[in-house]
């Protein structure tokens, strides 16, 4: 079975709501639930590149409806839910880098933390029956630099303002889920609130500054070494589509509970790839030259650069049993697959046509790597 089975039939025909949509992991989901039959509205500010993929792959071209606005404007999101009466909220729409949360800590704050209050103050409003998923990130956790995992239960924290701004937006979902959204009232309210947390993610179409493959791309491309901040720091590396699937089947299950069950599925999840493909970043640099044939780095570490992580891994024994959630493409598989995709790109190959491809390879349970172009 592959992995679209568990939830295709329960998202075919529904009305979704990405926030977000704009962005590297938006793209990607409407672009899936497009393909799997889902009427897809999207709500988010201009694409935060150039390029982008949001452009790149033509994805405004499967929406049903395109809204740019922001997520603080309390007017805007509450008309986006009279406009769309979504059946499903993927709330992606977040400021995520952690440097460029030491510039501006409050706009983080307000986009992460409040935007997420203006959401959930819509849907409270609309009594709009719904699936809701609020996408934070694995760095929400109280990072003690443990070499294990952490658990849906452990302490919320975090040392920079990004951090911080994803500890305290998972606060607001467990709060509102509390106070108004009670799984065991559901019946009421006919809202299921869940929250999802996911590892560093790669992926084709990426171009936001500090991110490790970003770099590695575009010094790959132009033929120069890539600088590399902090060789020796682990993070848990998984393709994007390995989180977006365990997005797609939580809202599955999400959709299909009911007052009885639906404290089993309306919390948080994490979404992390297995133990063996928590990497240091030196290991993903020198895999993904040897995936493009050529290239090197250089170490660039800076003393007295803002602090980030060394040691991060995400414990995903509660997807994994409860969702029968598991990673499709390891590590390796997964910076192939970028490689691949961007190696498409530098060809002039049509890239929605190699987006759609990729995601028929890893919806059918792995798949051929992606080594050239993809007709439609």
């Amino acid at each position: 079975m592959g992995v679209t089975d568990s939830f295709v039939s329960a998202l075919k025909g529904r009305r979704v709501l990405v926030t977000g949509h704009t962005g590297f992991k938006g793209s990607w989901l409407s672009l899936w639930l497009a393909q799997i039959g889902a009427e897809v509205h999207g709500y988010a500010l201009e694409p935060p590149t150039t390029p982008n993929l949001f452009e790149e792959a033509h994805v405004a071209g499967v929406l049903a409806s395109h809204t740019i606005a922001d997520v603080r404007d309390v007017v805007a999101i509450g008309r986006a839910f009279v406009d769309t009466s979504p059946e499903v909220v993927f709330h992606l729409a977040a400021q995520p880098l952690v440097r460029e949360s030491y510039l501006d800590p409050r706009g983080t704050v307000e986009v992460n933390v409040l935007g997420t209050v203006n959401l959930l103050e819509a849907i409270r409003a609309h009594r709009q029956p719904c699936a809701v998923i609020v996408v934070t990130s694995d760095k929400c956790y109280e990072n003690r630099e443990w070499v294990w995992g952490y658990r849906e239960n452990d302490p919320m924290g975090g040392h920079d303002p990004y951090s911080m701004s994803k500890g305290a937006t998972e606060l607001v979902v467990a709060s509102w889920r509390r106070s108004f959204f009670p799984p065991e009232r559901v019946a009421e309210h006919g809202v299921r609130l869940a929250s999802a947390r996911a590892g560093n993610v790669i992926g084709g179409g990426d171009w936001r500054q500090d991110r490790i493959m970003v770099d590695c791309i575009a010094s790959l491309e132009r033929g120069t070494p890539i600088q590399v901040r902090n060789p020796q720091s682990t993070r848990p590396w998984q393709h994007v589509l390995e989180p977006l699937s365990g997005y797609l089947m939580l809202a599955a299950r999400l959709l299909e509970s009911t007052s009885e069950n639906a404290n089993e599925f309306a919390g948080a999840w994490n979404f992390g790839p297995a133990v063996s493909d928590v990497w240091p970043v030196r290991r993903l640099v020198e895999e993904t030259i040897e995936c493009w044939g050529s290239g090197s780095w250089i170490d660039m570490s800076e003393p007295s650069a803002p602090h980030e992580a060394r040691l991060l891994a995400l414990n995903c024994d509660k997807a994994h049993h409860r969702l029968g959630w598991r990673p499709t493409w390891d590590a390796s598989r997964s910076v192939r697959e970028t490689v691949a995709w961007h190696r498409v790109r530098l060809e002039g190959g049509a890239l929605r046509d190699v987006t759609l491809g990729q995601i028929g390879a890893f919806a059918a349970g792995g798949g051929p790597v992606a080594t050239g172009r993809i007709s439609s």
